[in-house]
């Protein structure tokens, strides 16, 4: 049986709330959203019980399972669940002014940091030699961490992206040293520049153990429920990876959660080109979809006050939600946000019996939500009312004109549990589209995800030429894919960047192309299994 007939399940395990979904085919079967559990397993378990039983069916009929994820980039901006790193840097005699964690933050840098070696070694954009690899000092290095107790390392070479036979390298050596080490290689995570990419790799390797718990977690809830299909994990840029590539590189699961909901959106309201809102308990989350997947950032990425630069989506954060609480005292202008009662909104809100003006509070007194009781809220001042829908509106419609790159009117989207706090026409947007089911669209966005590739690399125009070497980028795109598991036949190129050097003789151009393909399910992705 072809699997995309089969059932899907689709799951977006949040800070506050954990969603899932059962799809089948374009039909989504049963929903469930609950607060999310201390314990994700059992939250996990619950999820997937309920919408199996709301739909009338069994375990057995589940082909594959979905995953989207906060845990890894809540325990970094967290600073949670970190492990101590040990960082090999190949690159002197270049770069020695500059050392790792230079500008980290200073409590996260003493919970990661402190082992540090610097060794000659890198390339040049074109791939030649920068200097001799100094294998000695790596050895040395590796040992220097083993006697530390480190048992996680990141390797970064100038410019490994081009060529990565120098971090390969080293990570032979730290292996014949630590041979349970979880080594971490910059080429596989990040892109060109260096401080950033070799950011990211510490970032990484600093959640390698927290990485083989969160995905055992998910594992033994599968096994648990005895669904013997395979799950994957949804990443940044809106596709899908395997349980075994999370356990390496978990900061490519970084704003999945406002990717599912942008791809969800995608899905639920059949708009390609679109403005979409995420509106959660907290924050509004804007970004741009082109050719239905979210516009890339075109900027170097702040995690928890540490700048990166791998993929990510173009995302904009408003400090709006349902739970955002409302401040009119009558003396000082009236306040929504940035605090907000999160996931206590059915406990802390007007309508639910509690004491806490809130965002849902507002829509329900000004007649545009009907949830909670709406008594609670009759005796709520008309002009508080009043202003407090401008002041929301008018926060969502800047965030909206932030976004746009031109002044033509888009549509929008709006999802997730907060999207009735939107009642009115804004400016910019061409139509306003609240699709069935947005309040879980993050789920339904992780269970339609696709499998996706990658490719970077410095060209030499005046060499290769223009043509050959975007065939060459694309090529190198799609079997990227095919190797994490898409169907051959399905993969499309998704977007080709082109920068070009302008300080680098040759013509040299920045070529970076990404691809996209669905899930193949085949005999060969067994190891994905639970």
């Amino acid at each position: 049986m072809n699997w995309q007939s089969g059932l899907r399940i689709g799951i977006d395990v949040g800070g506050t709330n954990t969603d899932a979904v059962l799809m089948q085919r374009r039909v989504v079967r049963a929903t469930y959203k609950a607060a999310t559990s201390y314990n994700v397993s059992d939250g996990i378990i619950r999820a997937i019980e309920t919408i199996l039983a709301q739909a009338g069916e069994d375990v057995s009929a589940v082909q594959c399972v979905m995953i989207g994820t906060t845990q890894f980039t809540n325990a970094f901006v967290e600073r949670t669940h970190l492990q101590r790193v040990g960082i090999i840097r190949t690159a002197l005699p270049a770069t020695k002014g500059l050392p790792p964690l230079l500008d980290w933050p200073a409590d996260i840098k003493a919970a990661v940091g402190g082992h540090v070696a610097m060794v000659p070694g890198g390339y040049q954009y074109d791939g030649t030699s920068n200097s001799a690899l100094d294998e000695r000092a790596i050895a040395n290095a590796a040992r220097n961490f083993k006697a530390a107790g480190l048992r996680s390392v990141a390797i970064t070479s100038m410019f490994s992206p081009v060529n990565g036979d120098m971090e390969l390298r080293a990570e032979e050596i730290v292996r014949n040293e630590i041979p349970d080490a979880a080594v971490t290689l910059s080429h596989k995570i990040g892109r060109l520049g260096l401080l950033e990419r070799e950011n990211a790799a510490i970032m990484n390797a600093s959640l390698a153990d927290l990485a083989k718990r969160v995905v055992q977690a998910f594992r033994d809830a599968l096994i648990k429920l005895k669904i013997n299909a395979p799950f994957y994990i949804s990443q940044n840029d809106g596709t899908l990876m395997s349980a075994a590539h999370v356990e390496k590189y978990p900061v490519l699961t970084f704003a999945s959660g406002p990717t599912n909901s942008m791809r969800g959106a995608v899905y639920l309201s059949g708009e390609q080109d679109a403005l979409v809102a995420d509106i959660g308990g907290t924050t509004t989350d804007l970004g741009v979809l082109t050719g239905g997947f979210p516009r890339e950032s075109s900027m170097t990425s702040d995690i928890g006050g540490v700048r990166t630069n791998f993929r990510m989506p173009d995302i904009l954060a408003l400090a709006l939600g349902g739970g955002s609480i409302i401040r009119a005292d009558g003396k000082e202008p009236l306040q929504i946000g940035p605090q907000s009662v999160g996931y206590r909104i059915t406990e802390k809100a007007l309508i639910f019996g509690g004491d806490t003006l809130t965002a849902t509070d507002i829509a329900v007194a000004a007649g545009y939500a009907d949830i909670g009781d709406r008594s609670r809220v009759v005796g709520l001042s008309a002009d508080v009312v009043r202003d407090a829908v401008a002041l929301m509106h008018g926060r969502i419609a800047e965030g909206i004109d932030r976004m746009k790159t031109s002044a033509e009117p888009v549509p929008l989207v709006l999802v997730g549990g907060g999207s009735i706090l939107v009642s009115q026409e804004l400016a910019g947007i061409s139509r306003l589209i609240v699709p069935d089911h947005a309040a879980v669209a993050n789920a339904v966005g992780a269970s339609i995800a696709q499998i996706g590739g990658e490719s970077e690399g410095v060209y030499s125009y005046a060499v290769t030429g223009r043509d050959a070497a975007i065939a060459l980028a694309k090529q190198d795109a799609v079997k990227s894919a095919i190797a994490a598991g898409a169907d051959p036949d399905s993969v499309e190129i998704l977007d080709i960047d082109e920068v070009p050097l302008a300080y680098v003789p040759g013509g040299a151009v920045r070529l970076r192309v990404n691809a996209a393909g669905r899930l193949r399910l085949t005999a060969d992705l067994q190891a994905a299994r639970p």
